[in-house]
């Protein structure tokens, strides 16, 4: 069965071109639009959707607030739709995904000639929310042993990850954590690489930690939290250095939490914490569960202050949760599992 589509947008044009771009595809069902946020409330009662693109433009109404409101009563995949660069609009943007947003994109539009720019690369978004939402099993992890170096050198590590909802959960938890943590903090969150920047900036406003990109063989550092930043896995290598890999290509979006977890399992000597936010779906859940059945104390965000509980619920359910906090107690327990320097 298709998967129910609807858009807001504050041009009539946009919103044309829009439908012109999904009806294309046969697996989505375009069931409605709007052109403000009042009414993509209203319709989102009438006729919830399983994916709802809605504009950052939207003039009659706070696109926090809107998406705050839909995910209330009628919670779904959120893309959120820009005119502009996506890093001009970096704050927007990680405020519409403290809100449930899943992703975001640059808005579609016709050129000159006549050719549309943006079509693909929003196609390819709305594939892998589509896979997301409908709960596409993960390929088995690969069980490999661990690699048995001496890890007296090595920094205690806090592993997060992360989805919907998570950049107002990390700026949370990483604006309780002072700039002599303890630790070296590696965060993966579902987040494309064309806004990456944008977000590692707005985590700097939020904290006294150093925060950065990810780069292809950065080791871990005390007191540093990195986050990863292409549209590739995030995985640690036996070498104690994060790398990117295009590998699993089957994992339904990038960067996997579990790819991450499995990789620290595999390659990561010293016992450290893990800790699964907010999120649709069961990225993480398994490689959670792993880690702690390893010997990894871990946690979990509760119910009550997830955008979505899915990811979270899901490692509950597998045993994964050492702990299952609010998210105003994670920073406090990270304190007093790594201490300050």
């Amino acid at each position: 069965m298709p998967l129910k589509i609807a858009f807001a947008h504050h041009n009539a044009a946009t919103r044309n071109l829009l439908r012109q771009i999904l009806t294309t595809e046969t697996d989505y069902d375009v069931i409605w639009t709007a052109g403000s946020g009042a009414d993509t409330l209203l319709k989102c009662r009438r006729d919830p959707p399983d994916i709802l693109l809605v504009d950052l433009a939207l003039a009659d109404m706070d696109k926090t607030r809107l998406i705050c409101d839909v995910m209330k009563e009628t919670p779904c995949a959120i893309l959120v739709l820009s005119d502009a660069v996506i890093s001009r609009q970096a704050g927007k943007v990680f405020e519409a995904m403290g809100c449930g947003a899943l992703d975001a994109i640059v808005t579609p539009f016709l050129k000159e000639n006549g050719t549309v720019e943006g079509s693909a690369p929003l196609l390819k978004k709305m594939a892998m929310m589509a896979k997301l939402i409908s709960n596409i099993p993960e390929v088995p992890q690969t069980g490999a042993s661990q690699t048995r170096a001496k890890p007296d050198h090595l920094p205690a590590l806090v592993a997060i990850g992360a989805s919907t909802g998570g950049p107002r959960a990390l700026a949370t938890i990483l604006s309780g954590l002072p700039e002599n943590l303890n630790a070296a903090v590696v965060i993966c969150q579902h987040v494309d690489l064309q806004f990456a920047p944008g977000m590692v900036q707005w985590l700097k406003s939020q904290t006294p930690l150093v925060v950065e990109l990810v780069r292809e063989g950065m080791q871990p550092r005390t007191g540093v939290a990195v986050v990863a930043g292409t549209n590739d896995h995030l995985v640690m290598g036996t070498d104690h250095a994060l790398h990117y890999t295009s590998h699993p290509l089957e994992y339904p979006y990038r960067p996997s939490v579990n790819a991450f977890f499995d990789s620290i399992l595999k390659n990561w000597p010293r016992k450290g914490l893990a800790i699964l936010l907010t999120g649709m779906g069961r990225d993480g859940a398994e490689g959670l569960a792993a880690l702690r059945r390893a010997g990894w104390h871990t946690i979990v965000q509760d119910e009550k202050t997830s955008v979505v509980y899915g990811m979270p619920a899901a490692a509950v359910e597998l045993g994964g949760a050492a702990e299952i906090l609010s998210l105003d107690r994670i920073a406090g327990a990270i304190l007093k599992k790594t201490s300050i320097r």
